[in-house]
């Protein structure tokens, strides 16, 4: 242990009440920095998660046309610029085995799948509802969503073994009081036809359980009299992050409106980003009064010891010496803290990914907190309360530093 560090242990025991109030408010900042963190992080993965699951990294819909517009260069000199502003938005896709071929050579590309969305307004015995039939190829669907982990009552064999079994959602099934094996009927574009429930799924997204039924593709392409060609087609990704440079590269050579689900779902994101940062904001608090706690023991502590200080500098301790004593009595408390506060702030994170809470649904579906374990979250706490206390300890110590032993001993020292 070197002499300056030891000198500091003992000024440490000194003001034991004070040190342990900084130390005290440096674990709760870590701890509550790391707990805050990790539920807000765990809701926001969470809802990304269940978006990719339900509507793919990348989604390829509507051709682009750029707008040509003629310029005279001079006399009987005619030429056209695109103008990239006001592209002009052909909906669906048409040609798309030969899409599907180049979309086949990306690399990131995990899983593609066609699929053909129209408007239906479904009848059971007890009321009717609009909503929306997505023709699908199961086994290509399957590539690019989480729909197999997504039902909750019947299963896939059904929807493979009939055209005409239905896979719907569960908010739609509850209003239309309906249940696997149950008959429905679909209207679409002056045509009746009937179904069957084969499965009941759940994403959590409310606006998805309540519109959607997944019909199998060819038999939603003769139900809604389209012959050729998609609504749209769904991606997913080896690297989900990298969707919207690959959706740029995408635009450009196939030449089809490319939407990642970072665009797609900007606005939650953006919430969520919030979230995190007024949460950060808050739990800071806490290292912001133990940065404040120990500016005020190291100050006080200055004041008590000028006689042992200016003893220490007529033994040859210079300046920097008596900075480095008063910086490792913070570094001790930010230590023992920062140690302190990673267990604490884990063993609350455990606890409360264990705590039930009521069914929630809407943008995704839990009954239980969703954490996420990240060292990130524990280097960003220990980093944040290194900042705010060593900075707060570096006045007093400097102003320690500035002591003179003449100057202590005619008592004139400031």
């Amino acid at each position: 242990m070197s002499p300056n560090l030891g000198i500091a242990f003992r000024f440490l025991t000194a003001r034991k009440r004070a040190m342990a109030m900084s130390l005290g408010c440096t674990i709760l900042g870590v701890g509550l920095f790391i707990v805050t963190q990790a539920t807000t992080s765990g809701f926001q993965d969470f809802f990304i998660n269940t978006i990719l699951g339900t509507d793919g990294a990348i989604r390829i819909e509507d051709k682009l046309q750029d707008t040509l517009r003629s310029m005279t260069a001079g006399r009987g000199s005619n030429f056209e610029v695109s103008q990239r502003d006001a592209r002009k938005y052909i909906p669906g896709v048409e040609d798309t085995r030969l899409v599907m071929d180049a979309l086949r050579q990306f690399p990131n590309v995990a899983g593609i799948s066609p699929v053909l969305r129209g408007n239906v307004v479904v009848r059971s015995a007890f009321m009717n509802e609009s909503a929306q039939v997505f023709g699908v190829d199961l086994d290509q669907h399957l590539k690019v969503s989480d729909l197999a982990q997504q039902i909750t009552s019947g299963s896939l064999a059904s929807f493979r073994e009939s055209p005409s079994a239905a896979l719907i959602g569960r908010v739609l099934a509850d209003r239309l009081q309906l249940k696997v094996g149950d008959s429905f009927m679909i209207d679409a574009r002056g045509e009746t036809r009937r179904y069957h429930v084969g499965g009941i799924y759940e994403t959590g997204v409310r606006d998805i359980d309540k519109t959607r039924i997944y019909v199998d593709l060819s038999e939603t392409r003769s139900l809604l009299h389209y012959p050729t060609g998609v609504t749209f087609i769904q991606l997913s990704l080896h690297n989900p992050t990298r969707a919207p440079e690959d959706a740029a590269r995408i635009e450009t050579v196939i030449g089809y409106s490319a939407k990642a689900w970072q665009e797609r779902e900007k606005s939650w994101l953006s919430v969520f980003h919030a979230l995190r940062v007024s949460s950060l904001i808050t739990v800071s608090v806490f290292t912001l009064i133990a940065s404040l706690a120990m500016f005020n023991t190291l100050a006080m502590m200055v004041i008590e010891k000028t006689k042992d200080i200016a003893i220490l500098r007529s033994m040859g301790y210079d300046r920097r010496d008596i900075t480095q004593i008063f910086l490792w009595l913070a570094a001790v408390v930010l230590i023992i803290g920062a140690v302190l506060g990673s267990a604490f702030g884990a063993a609350v994170t455990y606890a409360v990914s264990l705590m039930p809470i009521g069914q929630i649904s809407g943008i995704f579906a839990t009954n239980r907190y969703i954490v996420a374990w990240s060292w990130l979250h524990y280097a960003e706490a220990i980093g944040t309360a290194v900042v705010m206390v060593m900075v707060a300890s570096l006045i007093p110590a400097r102003r320690a530093a500035r002591l003179e032993p003449g100057d202590i001993v005619r008592g004139s020292a400031q």
